[in-house]
């Protein structure tokens, strides 16, 4: 029997959080079941969006999960299913506006106030204790919305 983690997808996108997958990682493979992926195929592909964006400071990773759970859900399988391709961009632009709407902007520096594609600004985060104390707020946060959108 599933537990009450493995049906909340805002649980379990933490407990992987806080089990070391990435932020991107975290919020993809805890929708992709009840969407028809596995977990490890969802987690394969959100691995290179973590860290805004393999650690190059862009899009954070949990935004980046959240589109990649949208499109599991909402995406199209062939290529002239534009309806398909039409609603998951609108529920994409749905779910940046609202995390922008929460949170101030979708870029990891903006919302670390640290630029975690340089050395200096990883070991200021990670001295700060941002990856303990901000990430999962995003991850949940992210989670939440995606939830929300359906």
């Amino acid at each position: 029997m599933a537990s009450a983690q493995d049906r909340d997808p805002v649980a379990r996108a933490a407990a992987l959080f806080e089990e070391g997958f990435n932020c991107a990682e975290a919020v993809a493979a805890a929708f992709a079941e009840r969407h028809g992926a596995s977990p490890e195929i969802a987690l394969r592909a959100a691995c290179a969006m973590g860290a805004g964006v393999s650690l190059t400071g862009q899009t954070c990773g949990a935004v980046s999960g959240a589109l990649i759970a949208i499109g599991l859900a909402h995406g199209r399988t062939e290529a002239r299913d534009a309806a398909a391709k039409e609603r998951t961009y609108a529920i994409g632009a749905a779910f940046c506006a609202r995390f922008r709407s929460i949170h101030g902007s979708l870029a990891c520096p903006e919302l670390l106030g640290v630029d975690i594609a340089t050395p200096e600004g990883w070991r200021a985060a990670r001295e700060a204790g941002l990856f303990r104390t901000r990430c999962p707020d995003l991850v949940r946060s992210a989670a939440a919305i995606v939830a929300e959108l359906g």
